[in-house]
């Protein structure tokens, strides 16, 4: 009998352009060989140029659907995307406590590829007290590691402060930056660990946060180490955008199952 396939538990809101949240968690996931169980935390109203309006599910609601996969599956690793209030990060926090094993990777949701705004000062700060202490991996972008480090002149500082914070590992990544190259930093044990350049694509993409963030997850809940974990999700979310597509008037999406299309196609 084969083994089981890894279960990851995304928390994460609904995008009905499928560009981000909850299904690029699903895509991402089962690129990696992943079981995806989905427990939304928040409906929008948003397409692939911006976010409209944003619902956030009651946090109490949000803490039961977790514990109904948690207390039914194996959960192997959880990925935090996007949370929309401070109920639903405090009722987070307490399934997190119940479940200290469980490596977590946290996808700071802080505003849409639009430019809107999705976590107030109060959001942040419960984020950097309640979620980061029991944080594996945190994946924020460079403007976002500013956001939730602003005592941080640069992204090194910003990422020494995270990890003050209780987080394992912090990967920021550079798509944001003025740079030739995209560089990714990937910072553990008060230090930077090891930076990966990438070839910079051409366009802006809705949903990459997402797709790293849960590759990385997928990888952990497949038994790699976060170090190599890291460098795979890279890997494949980079093949993603480089194949992505546009189909809306706005960003263009990745293709998450690039590996699905026949050879000649490609």
């Amino acid at each position: 009998m084969s083994s089981p396939v890894p279960v990851v538990l995304t928390f994460s809101g609904n995008d009905p352009s499928g560009g981000a949240g909850i299904q690029a968690d699903i895509e991402a996931l089962a690129s990696q060989g992943c079981h995806c169980a989905p427990v939304i935390t928040a409906l929008t109203v948003q397409d692939t140029r911006d976010i409209q309006s944003l619902a956030p599910i009651d946090g109490i609601l949000v803490a039961e659907q977790a514990r109904a996969v948690l207390e039914d599956m194996p959960v192997a690793a959880i990925k935090i995307g996007l949370l929309g209030s401070v109920d639903i990060i405090e009722n987070i926090h307490a399934v997190l406590i119940d479940y200290p094993d469980i490596p977590v990777v946290l996808d700071p949701v802080l505003a849409s590829g639009g430019g809107s705004e999705l976590a107030d000062e109060d959001s942040l700060d419960a984020m950097l007290k309640l979620l980061l202490p029991h944080t594996t991996l945190l994946t924020p972008n460079s403007l976002e590691a500013r956001s939730l480090a602003p005592e941080g002149d640069t992204v090194e500082a910003c990422a020494m402060a995270l990890l003050a914070h209780g987080t394992e590992f912090v990967l920021v990544t550079g798509t944001h930056e003025n740079t030739q190259h995209v560089i990714n930093h990937l910072f553990g044990n008060n230090r930077l660990l090891e930076s990966f350049t990438w070839e910079r694509l051409s366009g802006s993409y809705h949903g990459s946060g997402c797709t790293l963030a849960s590759a990385c997850a997928g990888l952990l809940a497949q038994g790699l180490e976060p170090f190599g974990a890291v460098h795979e999700a890279q890997e494949y979310t980079w093949e993603t955008l480089r194949q992505g597509y546009r189909i809306g008037m706005g960003q263009q999406l990745p293709n998450r199952l690039f590996w699905a299309r026949p050879e000649d196609e490609m």
